[in-house]
């Protein structure tokens, strides 16, 4: 989500080159072990991303990396002043470093652990709450991650923090009071305004309403063609 938010503000920045091609990959099915994407990365983890734009083709993988990639390739969503750009990169690191905590932490012993563990529970509920508290008090001074400008850092941090704060992570809105973070609300409510942030969402969604899922995204045109109930009303 992080990568196909960049490249549609990209689009809707005027960056015709941010054009891309978005393949679902399963998971579930084991297809990230697959030949043609581990030379994509040699680490079988999505995302990933091939730059096939220039003399020869260029792969990335890790989030964050490609994020950095393409935002310093169209100049864009990335502060040239070296403190802000700092800032920004400081708190893109930021989010790399801490959310294996809510993901492979949190959210796999409160929600997927075959069996429950109090301690590793309660471990990770605190560790979480503490990442919220440390967002809600940057966002109290500033209107997004950097200040007032929009950047990479923002698209890095929305997925994670920006869904567990609206209720989409692990159903644990409520056991985490969420709500209570009313900075981190107010923010993931000015992205989610964002059209491109809408249509980011969207792409190789498998959940959710199916006029919210474009499994595969070629073209521009697919948001209004290839949702998954366009796709059942043409069948």
């Amino acid at each position: 989500m992080k990568i196909t938010i960049l490249l549609e503000e990209l689009l809707a920045f005027g960056q015709s080159g941010a054009e891309y091609d978005a393949w679902l990959i399963k998971i579930g099915e084991g297809e990230q072990f697959g030949s043609g994407f581990v030379s994509v990365n040699p680490n079988s983890k999505i995302p990933a991303l091939t730059d096939r734009s220039g003399p020869r083709p260029i792969r990335v993988f890790e989030s964050g990396s490609i994020l950095l990639y393409l935002a310093e390739k169209f100049g864009a969503f990335l502060p040239e002043e070296v403190g802000a750009r700092t800032e920004c990169l400081s708190w893109l690191f930021w989010q790399i470093g801490s959310t294996p905590y809510l993901g492979g932490g949190f959210g796999h012993f409160y929600a997927y652990a075959p069996v429950k563990n109090e301690y590793a529970i309660d471990r990770f509920t605190m560790e979480v709450k503490r990442q919220l508290d440390v967002l809600d008090r940057r966002l109290a001074e500033n209107q997004y991650i950097v200040g007032d400008s929009y950047t990479i850092a923002d698209m890095a941090i929305f997925p994670w923090y920006g869904g567990l704060a609206k209720g989409w992570l692990y159903g644990a809105a409520e056991f985490l009071r969420v709500q209570e973070y009313k900075n981190l609300q107010r923010w993931a409510d000015l992205l989610l305004e964002r059209p491109a942030v809408q249509r980011g969402r969207m792409v190789n969604r498998l959940s959710g309403e199916p006029s919210s899922q474009l499994h595969e995204r070629h073209d521009a045109s697919d948001f209004d063609t290839k949702t998954q109930d366009k796709l059942a009303a043409i069948r």
